[in-house]
């Protein structure tokens, strides 16, 4: 496919804070996050009347027709972004370069999402270590020569975090404006409880370096499932919010959590964290719905 045929969407640098979840859909948020009743096709709709972005993991598994893609445009609102996962048979196949074609293809797809496109997640297998350097560079170097869409990238192998390959991998980042996700695994791996009983436990235990290699910190928090044994990590990412937009950073902060149902709530302490700090952010849609109403009870029943 010719790079003519990608639209070149500029990244903008603004200064920004945007708060979201891995996924839209989960019938466990029924009666918490979403109505009690809502129907599993309004699950999408629901999730963008609380959140302004979400990670497409779905894209990973499978890719979605072009109506699909058009329909989550259409039952969204303007200001809503995904992040779409790039399909584990360009990232999870051996090197990259050869799937070359087949993402650039897949980025063409999610173009169709048009002003809802937040930038495409590439998430690197753990077995793709730092010696695989030059296949990544050739990719992410022929990759910006066809599209200036946002691309974020994350590593999981434990080479990638070392010197000197971290710097090589940062200072790559930086040259072709890609930003490095950031993996925060500790609340469940330096939990009293054991790590093991968590399906979070299958994410690699890897070292954190909150580093922002263009304009955007994406970062991917593994909340631990008890609300108040994430509060000593979540006040240092406050902070560190703070810092970054004070920096006129954006700032795209994916709350996760190995206990699915728990991951609204963990995102709204969160976000109250964040205000009652003084940070600058805006309010979390959810916060501004009316409460839920309380379903009538048929006590004298006909």
């Amino acid at each position: 496919m010719g790079s003519d045929m990608v639209q070149h969407l500029s990244p903008t640098h603004n200064s920004s804070f945007a708060l979201g979840l891995a996924l839209w859909g989960y019938k466990n948020w029924l009666g918490n996050l979403f109505p009690a009743k809502t129907p599993v096709q309004n699950f999408l709709k629901c999730y963008a009347d609380r959140f302004s972005i979400v990670e497409g993991n779905t894209t990973f598994y499978s890719i979605p027709t072009p109506e699909t893609v058009t329909r989550w445009k259409t039952e969204t609102q303007p200001g809503f972004k995904f992040f779409p996962k790039l399909p584990k048979s360009v990232t999870h196949n051996g090197r990259l370069t050869p799937h070359l074609s087949a993402a650039l293809q897949f980025l063409e797809l999610m173009q169709g999402l048009d002003n809802r496109f937040g930038g495409l997640f590439l998430q690197l297998p753990p077995s793709y270590s730092a010696a695989h350097f030059t296949d990544l560079e050739l990719f992410l170097s022929t990759w910006r020569s066809a599209t200036q869409v946002p691309l974020f990238l994350e590593v999981r192998h434990l080479t990638w975090f070392e010197t000197p390959d971290r710097d090589r991998l940062n200072q790559l980042l930086r040259m072709h404006q890609i930003d490095r996700v950031l993996l925060d695994i500790r609340p469940v791996y330096n939990a009293n409880d054991s790590a093991e009983q968590y399906p979070a436990s299958r994410k690699p235990n890897l070292p954190l370096q909150p580093i922002v290699t263009a304009g955007t910190a994406f970062v991917r928090y593994i909340s631990h499932p008890v609300r108040d044994r994430n509060t000593e990590y979540l006040m240092e990412w406050v902070e560190q919010v703070e810092s970054w937009l004070n920096q006129g950073k954006t700032v795209y902060f994916f709350m996760h959590c190995p206990v699915e149902e728990n991951s609204p709530q963990n995102s709204q302490y969160f976000q109250d964290l964040l205000e009652r700090s003084g940070i600058k952010v805006p309010p979390l849609p959810w916060n501004l719905l009316p409460p839920p109403k309380l379903e009538q009870l048929e006590l004298f029943p006909p």
